[in-house]
This record gives C-alpha cells, sequence and structure tokens, in this order.
C-alpha cells in the first residue's frame, strides 16, 4: 500500500484492544488493531514511522466515533475517508464494503459477483482482508458462503464480536447458536 507522506498516527484503546488510527491531509487512512495481520507495522512503530499526534480532528472524531460504535451508542461512521493507498481494485473492494449495511452480511463469492468480477473470489478475498480501515470500511460483514466466520485480519473472537453488536451473527456460526442469519450469501 502507498500512504500519503503527511500521514499522522494516534493510538487510542477501545473495548476490543488497543487501536492504531492514521489519517492523511484527506482524511482517515487506517484503523488497525494491534498486531492485526496487514498493519503497515514499519509505518507505524520504530524508526520510520508515522508522526504520533494527539491534536488532528480526523484522529480525534474517529477515536470518539469508535468508542461511541463499540459501545453501541452509534449506528455508522461519519468520517472521511481517503481510501487512495490501494490499487483500483482494493479501492473498488473497499467502496463495496461501504455498501454494505449495518445487521447485514454478505459472501465473498457475492461481493465478487455484486462488483461484477464473479472469478475473482480469491483476490476479492485478499483485498477484503488488506482493508486498511477496519471497521468503519465493514470487512467484518464478509463470511464465509455457508455463514462461517473466516479471514478477518483483526481476528475471528474480534469479528463474533463485531458482528453480535450488529445483531448479524449468522445462525451457522459455531459462536451463534441462538442467532437468526441476516443478508445475504
Amino acid at each position: 500500500m502507498q500512504f500519503h507522506p503527511h500521514t499522522v498516527q494516534m493510538r487510542t484503546s477501545t473495548a476490543l484492544g488497543p487501536v492504531r488510527l492514521a489519517a492523511s491531509p484527506a482524511g482517515l487512512v487506517g484503523v488497525w488493531f494491534e498486531g492485526q495481520r496487514h498493519e503497515p507495522s514499519q509505518r507505524l512503530h520504530g524508526p520510520t514511522a508515522w508522526a504520533d499526534t494527539a491534536n488532528h480532528p480526523v484522529l480525534e472524531e474517529a477515536s470518539h466515533q469508535l468508542q461511541q460504535y463499540l459501545a453501541g451508542q452509534r449506528a455508522g461512521f461519519d468520517l472521511p475517508l481517503d481510501l487512495s493507498g490501494g490499487t483500483p481494485f482494493q479501492q473498488a473492494v473497499w467502496r463495496a464494503l461501504l455498501a454494505i449495511g449495518r445487521g447485514a452480511t454478505t459472501s465473498y463469492g457475492a461481493l465478487s459477483r455484486q462488483l461484477g468480477r464473479p472469478l475473482a473470489v480469491r483476490a476479492v478475498g485478499a483485498a477484503v482482508g488488506r482493508n486498511p480501515i477496519s471497521v468503519v470500511v465493514p470487512c467484518h460483514r464478509v463470511v464465509g458462503a455457508d455463514g462461517s466466520l473466516t479471514g478477518y485480519a483483526g481476528g475471528l473472537d474480534r469479528k463474533a464480536v463485531l458482528l453480535t453488536l450488529e445483531n448479524a451473527l449468522p445462525s451457522t456460526s459455531p459462536n451463534a447458536p441462538n442467532s437468526s442469519r441476516k443478508g445475504h450469501a
């Protein structure tokens, strides 16, 4: 991924663990749980890390909205997003994720068909897995064709918590014996 050279970051604590938030001059570019797969580790930690800031309006608002969301006090996000770090294909997948409503799920196959790329299920899955703006761009709403919880870079336990919060945990999931299936596969 390519990020704007003037990207900044901040760390915040959430009910699901520590999170790194990052923003470019255009908007929010990252929400990563600590240790999340595909996080830009060199840009978050160490000598080449983005500058830490506590006074950035987008990062402060993202932290506030994320806290509210995880507490069940907010149904969605109202933040400027900068998806430009991904390839055109990744950006298309991430925009499609934004269209999956709260309380709904979709499958990787359905998402690839929606994008007009029915044979690109693996490529769609890879793009979903590399979504840099976890929770806000709801990649956790993508499940296996049978409703199983698969492929969340932040961890399947977090995915189950997020879907439970949204009343969207598929009934076929072993974590949800009494849930009703929502969305489509």
